[in-house]
């Protein structure tokens, strides 16, 4: 008897599920996407309805070939990606990779991997989403036409290898136009002023002032100007009365928020763990797909992650009363249920974040979790038993104080009944302030009175929690993508970060400033936000992809026309004059940064480091003198000096360019410094351009290469070949090591970039027993030590290493 296929698209996901199927089913996983647009080419038919051509990803042949063997096999194959557009572009391109052997294929989604919510799924197979689909292919071509058109434009004109985005560009815009708004900001003088207070009764409390002669007070509007206003109105409050015009108390209530959706969780993670939005979602994609919790084996905690709706499950509700009345008592448990209103705007195709079991408390898992799981699972379970629960209740009291031509107020807060705050980590702005017993008419006693000298701030800098906030508000992006949208932008330098706030790089405001003048649609606010709107009909089924990809295209193709043509090459020119020839100096990009430039380049290469103020005017960075070593060049007979790069420090000869000889070098405990001798280089082989020795070396990033012996007058070099040969069908390259940036080795492809095959472990010339992919590689395990293991995506082989 065959058995039915379900495929999901996490090899994590195969074991959760795999627990509590049975024999009955066969479970696997495409690992992601296995079909997309190709990485050289645009692949888009844009004379022919923008018709898609797909093929199948790099590296993701054997996987397809294992489902196409698994699908021929079994009767009824159950597509299970998850329940969103990605998910369901993945569902759509595994089948049509699977028709010709089976087509006889049914979609399955569930928001919680449990055992029931699997079940009821397999109970009510559904067909793939068409329009679901084509609204996330509409995406995926939009996004590739922006990128494929616009970015050669950005080559030539600002520097080459980076890229536009369709909705990265515009949230890099919020970023600059913050910026810009810093950097013209004036900073006012104001003078804040507090008072410590004493009536009959105890204790002593400060102040704030409210109000300057009948007008509110606030730093901008209506405040104290400067020390001689401050010191004229110290004077008359020092030699008048303090007198309580009023007293008011009342009752509150505190009403818990709604459980987590995609954005909320992002900015609460980022606000109370310093998690990144990327961390932040794949840190739940860990608790949603499952994790190892001890006797109860792999568990799903958490519900589908990616989400902008708050509604919650009714079993879901039923089980957070039972644990709240069991937990904290009657009085915690609201008359009735509570429910959440979602946005308009929202797709409402998922619950809310919250917990699968209730039952299963933070203190049962942390045992078992690493701290930043355990952290994340407390805020959502937190979150989800506090917005069922009752409200809080508070007594409130606001006491006016008259004095010379000034009101002051006190503000105080008494908690009587905790609710949903039973279930919250306590924080300091919820302990209690409240304010000794004061009448109308009461005479006030001043213990002290301060006066400060403050100036107004500019607006601050987006975090990652507010950014996402203002995403989510403006309509850009959706809940799946804001992670990758922040990413985009640090990865490719156009922003950085500092004291975890966002900062353009000079680059990002060239990219913005460029795309904001020569595509002013695209690089709208609402232009962006209506197309999301759009999309989401395509998914309603409300509108027609290639319509809207044809209607994008009106505006698009003449735009890209003229800019082609009209963008000038980016050259900041500066007043600062070149020392060297006189002439202006220019902000210029290279592959380490930004720099300043001589404009008479190239007969003039004089280059200098800058930085910006906070105003954004430009430092130069003068270079230090080269520290004198008294260490002469072995190669020229010039002085050796103290020299800095990326990497550290190194002796480089003051003879260069003519004399490129470096050494590296240490200090003793004095200072003094000696030359390292390096390690006598290793006889190879012969030169094939001048018969010299070829030597083998090691580079500053840790990587070894082959070079010449007679270097600089030869200067032939290779990488060092492992030996194996590239696994790639019908590659002739071998894996040569290499190191990254950071210094980091692996092992890639010597016909890079015609391919791209690489490993971050030293590779095996030897095929895998379990999946057959050609090599393994060795690797250092914390628990395991050395390991024989498959590189391969999906396959857990893995081996004790030998001693060879």
């Amino acid at each position: 008897m065959s058995k039915d296929l379900i495929i999901v698209e996490s090899p994590a996901k195969v074991k959760t599920i795999s627990k509590f199927l049975g024999k009955d089913f066969l479970v696997d996983a495409s690992v992601g996407h296995v079909r997309d647009l190709p990485t050289r080419d645009l692949g888009v038919d844009e004379e022919h309805g923008f018709a898609p051509q797909y093929e199948v990803i790099k590296g993701k042949e054997d996987v397809v070939k294992r489902l196409k063997a698994a699908a021929g096999k079994a009767d009824t194959v159950y597509l299970a990606p998850d329940p969103d557009r990605e998910g369901e572009a993945i569902a759509w391109h595994v089948a049509e990779l699977l028709k010709p052997v089976n087509d006889n294929i049914r979609r399955i989604q569930f928001n919680e991997i449990t055992p029931r919510a699997v079940k009821e799924a397999l109970e009510h197979p559904q067909d793939l989403n068409a329009d679901l689909f084509d609204s996330q292919q509409a995406r995926r071509i939009l996004d590739r036409l922006v990128g494929y058109k616009i970015s050669p434009i950005l080559w030539k004109n600002v520097k080459r290898g980076i890229s536009a985005g369709r909705v990265q560009s515009v949230a890099l815009k919020l970023l600059v136009e913050r910026e810009k708004e810093r950097r013209a900001f004036k900073a006012d003088e104001y003078w804040p002023f507090k008072a410590l207070l004493e009536g009959s009764n105890p204790p002593p409390f400060w102040m704030e002032l409210h109000k300057l002669d009948k007008k509110a007070v606030k730093p901008g509007a209506n405040h104290i100007n400067n020390q001689s206003e401050a010191e004229a109105l110290e004077q008359a409050l020092e030699s008048g009365s303090f007198t309580v015009e009023s007293v008011q108390e009342k009752q509150r209530k505190r009403s818990p928020l709604p459980p987590y959706i995609t954005s909320t969780l992002q900015q609460d993670a980022n606000r109370r763990m310093g998690f990144s939005a990327k961390r932040t979602m794949s840190i739940a994609q860990r608790l949603y797909e499952g994790v190892e919790l001890g006797a109860r084996g792999t568990t799903a905690l958490i519900t589908y992650m990616r989400t902008d709706s708050v509604r919650i499950a009714k079993e879901a509700q039923e089980a957070a009363r039972e644990l709240i009345l069991d937990r904290f008592g009657a009085d915690y448990y609201p008359s009735k249920p509570r429910n959440f209103k979602t946005k308009g705007s929202a797709q409402d195709a998922h619950e809310a974040i919250r917990p699968v079991d209730v039952s299963i408390t933070p203190d049962e898992v942390k045992p078992h979790l690493p701290a930043e799981q355990h952290k994340l699972y407390r805020l959502i379970w937190q979150r989800f038993v506090a917005s069922q629960m009752a409200s809080a209740t508070f007594w409130d009291t606001t006491v006016l104080v008259d004095a010379p031509r000034t009101v002051w107020r006190a503000k105080g807060e008494r908690m009587l009944f905790p609710g949903f705050l039973a279930a919250m980590d306590k924080t300091d702005s919820e302990d209690d302030t409240e304010l000794p017993k004061l009448a109308q008419g009461d005479l006030l006693t001043v213990r002290e009175l301060k006066k400060e000298q403050k100036f107004t701030q500019p607006p601050p800098r987006y975090s990652e929690a507010s950014l996402v906030k203002t995403l989510e508000e403006l309509g850009i992006g959706r809940p799946s993508t804001y992670a990758a949208i922040i990413s985009t932008l640090l990865d490719r330098e156009y922003a950085k970060q500092e004291d975890k706030r966002f900062v353009p790089t000079e680059l990002g405001f060239t990219v913005s400033d460029q795309l904001s003048e020569h595509f002013q649609a695209l690089m709208d606010v609402g232009f962006t936000a209506q197309m999301e709107s759009l999309l989401d009909d395509v998914a309603a089924g409300k509108k027609d992809w290639a319509e809207l990809l044809k209607n994008f295209g009106d505006d698009f193709y003449p735009t890209l026309d003229k800019a082609r043509t009209a963008m000038a090459r980016s050259q900041q020119v500066t007043d600062i004059k070149c020392d060297l020839c006189g002439a202006p100096m220019a902000v210029k990009f290279g592959r380490t940064g930004e720099f300043l430039g001589c404009t008479n380049f190239p007969t003039c290469r004089n280059i200098k480091n800058f930085t910006r103020d906070e105003q954004g005017a430009i430092n130069v960075v003068e270079r230090e003198k080269p520290e004198e070593t008294g260490i002469v060049c072995d190669k020229c007979g010039r002085p050796m000096a103290v020299k800095q790069s990326r990497r550290g420090e190194f002796l480089g000869c003051t003879g260069y360019p003519d004399c490129k000889n470096i050494v590296n070098f240490e200090r003793d405990e004095n200072g003094e410094i000696k030359v390292v001798q390096g390690e006598k280089a290793e006889v190879v082989g012969t030169c094939p351009e001048c018969g010299g020795e070829l030597l083998l070396k090691k580079a500053r990033t840790g990587s070894r290469f082959i070079a010449c012996a007679n270097y600089p007058d030869c200067t032939h070099a290779e990488p060092f070949s492992t030996g194996v040969p590239c696994p790639v069908e019908g590659c002739t390259g071998e894996l040569v090591e290499k190191s990254s940036r950071r210094g980091k080795l692996f092992y890639s492809c010597s016909n890079y970039p015609k391919c791209d095959y690489a490993v971050w472990n030293w590779p095996i010339n030897e095929p895998c027993p379990e999946c057959g992919h050609p090599v393994l590689t060795r690797k250092s395990t914390k628990d395991k030590g050395e390991i024989i293991a498959c590189p391969k995506k999906g396959c857990g082989y893995s081996r004790p290493a030998d001693d060879k």
